[in-house]
């Protein structure tokens, strides 16, 4: 992809998983900005989803990646950003046709839920699928700016 940048945070609880999906950034030489933390010290998810969230709304980084226990904290706090599509992922299917369906630009994952190894098959298979657009696709992925522009 010509000027992909993925914009990556964790919390306490995604430390060890980020460290993993960083060194597999490194290995295929897919650009990144991490945006902390930097240890297993605990601290608040909302911060560190608002600093991916707002390198995705300024143009800065293409897609991101947030970590935490769950993935679902983070999931929560990404998508009270206007024009984040935040999924929370688990499985393969999931962060393919989240991309393909739904355009996600954050993948949420559960640094307590998933192994590396399917961490990384869900994080290549966000940063290679591309959105599906066409027809209902598109129409609905509209109708979720429409509902973020009537709040």
């Amino acid at each position: 992809m010509t000027n992909f940048k993925l914009a990556i945070a964790c919390d306490h609880g995604g430390y060890e998983l980020k460290q993993e999906i960083l060194a597999y950034l490194d290995k295929e030489g897919i650009a990144y900005e991490d945006f902390g933390c930097d240890s297993t010290a605990s601290v608040n998810y909302p911060v560190y989803a608002s600093k991916v969230c707002k390198a995705i709304q300024s143009g800065d980084c293409t897609r991101g990646i947030l970590v935490c226990g769950t993935g679902i904290g983070m999931s929560m706090a990404a998508n009270k950003h206007r024009g984040i599509r935040a999924a929370c992922c688990s499985d393969t299917f999931s962060a393919r046709m989240t991309r393909m369906h739904n355009d996600a630009n954050v993948l949420c994952l559960g640094g307590r839920v998933v192994g590396a190894g399917l961490a990384l098959d869900m994080v290549k298979l966000f940063i290679e699928t591309e959105f599906e657009g066409g027809g209902r696709h598109t129409e609905r992925v509209a109708m979720l700016a429409e509902i973020e522009n009537e709040q």
